[in-house]
């Protein structure tokens, strides 16, 4: 069985990681998105279909990172994050996978992931090494986020705490 973890925004991704070898990624993909036109304006948007296609497989369990407003976020941005955190969750529900949402600043202390995005690719490296390659680039966040995730939900189901 698998374990999941999914960092939701546009920019995240989704990590497969097998929990009887968690220094080790099954697989990782980029959020899935297509551009859609609204407004008279292209715009990046959530695939359903393709998130499907990704998550339709035995799994043991998914973790999603909680969402929340950001502060000077605006209004539309904040509305399009909800949106697509809404459609992770019915796709997730859909497929009746069994699902844990985790606060980021928990599951980051837990896996003591420093704040800043270059600290937390270096975390990532030591705690998958053999994975580095998959966020070479700072751009590349989602990427160790989902990965981490999932590392934390299979040290939460392994053990009973982290």
């Amino acid at each position: 069985m698998t374990i999941i973890g999914i960092d939701p925004g546009l920019n995240g991704a989704i990590a497969l990681l097998d929990p009887h070898k968690p220094t080790q990624l099954v697989d990782i993909f980029d959020m899935p998105i297509h551009v859609v036109a609204r407004g008279g304006k292209t715009r990046r948007s959530l695939d359903p279909q393709a998130l499907i296609a990704i998550i339709n497989r035995p799994l043991e369990h998914v973790f999603i990172e909680a969402a929340q407003a950001m502060p000077r976020q605006g209004v539309s941005s904040t509305f399009e994050f909800g949106r697509n955190f809404g459609i992770v969750i019915g796709v997730v529900a859909t497929l009746e996978h069994p699902c844990t949402f985790v606060q980021a600043a928990k599951w980051k202390r837990s896996l003591q992931v420093p704040k800043a995005k270059d600290a937390a690719r270096a975390r990532a490296s030591q705690l998958f090494p053999s994975a580095g390659h998959h966020w070479k680039l700072v751009k590349h966040d989602g990427r160790v986020e989902a990965s981490l995730i999932a590392l934390y939900g299979t040290r939460l189901l392994g053990n009973g705490a982290v």
